[in-house]
């Protein structure tokens, strides 16, 4: 990993660390914008913790600020909005700009871009009405996991083994107001890799006994484990990183992100999506790989921070 660039606290002036949002994953980033602030309060950085419970601009109109730290997980934190009103004030911010972070956080517009990109992701068909039911049956069969397009955390995700499930999935998933797609199965093992800096963790692979890698699995259950190092050899764990900072680098992603992959029964890597503002909690994966790399939380989220210097983030 490169040498730190700042090493004086004051050189990042007075910090908002932006955290809760409306979004339904305001939960999750609570606990991670609480972690974070006390990480920066504990290194001497002049960090202010910021619940945004409506408009951002209202919660940042009362104090003068140098930069941000984003740490609001989901829909109007990680999709774009917060990061044109960032720009639109002049406040330098962790993470990546607006396209990006519009791009990612829409897990269908995501696998088109890698698509054209020639990077491989599950089959898909997007999910409007019933209608579409049974033609999405016979181009993907079963089973299928259906996804609303714009929420993280596996918020509103089901397992659909048959037309009753898949009906029942579409239902669950349209409640989020955003598009619905069912994706293809993938038999395999799970891996995620953070990317910070330009440079990729140690791949971590996830286990869980439930039926996917859920929002119970990620945040509530203590059956989930989590292997790291990963299992896989030394070539292929770097062919892997290596996808994962591709397939940043496609979306412009910058400063840092983590990228969910399957490797499936014929060894073939499977992109599933790109989170631009992950989980800073107990329970999370960046935190976890950067470990492994010798990088203890305070120094990771340091790191983080740096990211908002150097331009507007730093191009992975």
């Amino acid at each position: 990993m490169k040498p730190l660039r700042i090493t004086n606290p004051a050189e990042f002036g007075k910090v908002a660390v932006l955290m809760g949002g409306t979004a339904a994953e305001r939960e999750i980033s609570l606990r991670s914008g609480n972690a974070v602030f006390q990480a920066l309060q504990q290194q001497g950085i002049d960090a202010v913790a910021i619940d945004v419970t409506a408009s951002p601009i209202e919660a940042l109109a009362n104090s003068q600020f140098d930069r941000v730290f984003n740490i609001i997980h989901g829909r109007g934190g990680e999709d774009g909005v917060l990061q044109a009103i960032l720009g639109v004030l002049g406040l330098p911010y962790t993470g990546s700009g607006v396209l990006a972070s519009a791009l990612s956080m829409d897990k269908l517009r995501t696998k088109l871009c890698w698509q054209g990109l020639g990077l491989a992701t599950p089959k898909w068909f997007v999910l409007q009405n019933d209608d579409d039911i049974d033609v999405c049956i016979a181009q993907l069969g079963f089973p299928v996991i259906v996804k609303p397009a714009q929420e993280g955390s596996s918020i509103g995700m089901s397992k659909a083994n048959n037309r009753q499930q898949l009906v029942e999935a579409l239902q669950v998933a349209k409640q989020f107001n955003c598009d619905v797609y069912a994706e293809q199965w993938v038999q395999g093992q799970e891996y995620t890799v953070g990317v910070l800096d330009g440079e990729a963790l140690p791949v971590i692979r996830l286990e869980t006994p439930n039926e996917f890698y859920d929002f119970d699995a990620k945040y509530r259950a203590n059956t989930t484990q989590y292997h790291c190092p990963c299992g896989l050899s030394t070539e292929r764990e770097q062919q892997l990183q290596a996808l994962a900072v591709q397939a940043c680098r496609g979306l412009q992603v910058k400063g840092w992100a983590r990228v969910d992959v399957f490797i499936d029964n014929q060894n073939r890597s499977q992109l599933i999506e790109v989170n631009t503002v992950p989980g800073m909690t107990d329970h999370s994966l960046v935190p976890m790989a950067a470990k492994a790399a010798g990088i203890e939380f305070n120094e990771l989220v340091w790191r983080i921070l740096e990211t908002s210097v150097a331009g507007q983030g730093v191009e992975i």
